[in-house]
């Protein structure tokens, strides 16, 4: 009995640490400073464009605004290629951080919002909805260490209906809330252990 309590405590650490995890929220939405169009045409055609922070975008103009494709290079080492309306990152692109993160997928205007993949450096990856950047929506979060959960996502935290399943061969079914087990759900240990029933901020309640 202790080993399954101690199993379930881990669990849930694990689904706190992963489900709020933000830091790979994307930047500041604002448009730039202008500063020069340095080679090209910057209004309607092919052009680089150095922003005052030193900031570089190459790539389509549209009335003097990043419209079509196009690469756009922070100063921090941070870069986007993909597609661009209005000034705005919208579209399909790549958006691969300076920490060795990257995601693939749509945007819009400059936010994560519909389908992507989102890879950490580590290895872990999430599959799946995005909305204004953050998780929500159905998805599967694969860490590296082998456990996976499939559902449902809000803000960036499991929550909803899912299936988690552990590389140990333990899985729980049902019901999350804001990244913890709430609501009603089975866990089935890798011992044949079954709790079913009624969860409450990680813990198994009962019938």
């Amino acid at each position: 009995m202790k080993k399954i309590i101690l199993l379930s405590i881990l669990c849930t650490l694990t689904l706190i640490a992963y489900s709020q995890d933000d830091s790979w929220r994307d930047e500041s939405r604002d448009k730039f400073s202008k500063k020069e169009c340095i080679s090209g045409n910057c209004e309607n055609g092919q052009g680089t464009f150095v922003y005052e922070n030193g900031d570089k975008y190459v790539g389509e103009f549209k009335d003097g605004e990043r419209a079509g494709r196009g690469t756009f290079t922070w100063i921090s080492g941070n870069e986007y290629v993909g597609e661009f309306k209005d000034g705005w990152r919208t579209g399909r692109g790549t958006y691969t951080y300076d920490n060795g993160n990257e995601y693939v997928g749509e945007f819009k205007e400059n936010e994560r919002t519909g389908r992507g993949t989102f890879s950490f450096a580590n290895g872990d990856k999430y599959v799946g909805e995005f909305k204004d950047g953050w998780r929500t929506g159905r998805g599967t979060f694969t860490w590296v260490s082998g456990n996976k959960y499939v559902g449902e996502f809000k803000d960036g935290k499991i929550n909803g209906r899912g299936t988690f399943t552990w590389i140990s061969g333990t899985e729980y079914v049902g019901e999350y809330k804001e990244g913890k087990r709430n609501g009603r759900g089975t866990m089935t240990y890798a011992d044949g252990t079954i709790e079913k029933g009624l969860w409450e901020n990680g813990k198994f309640l009962g019938e």
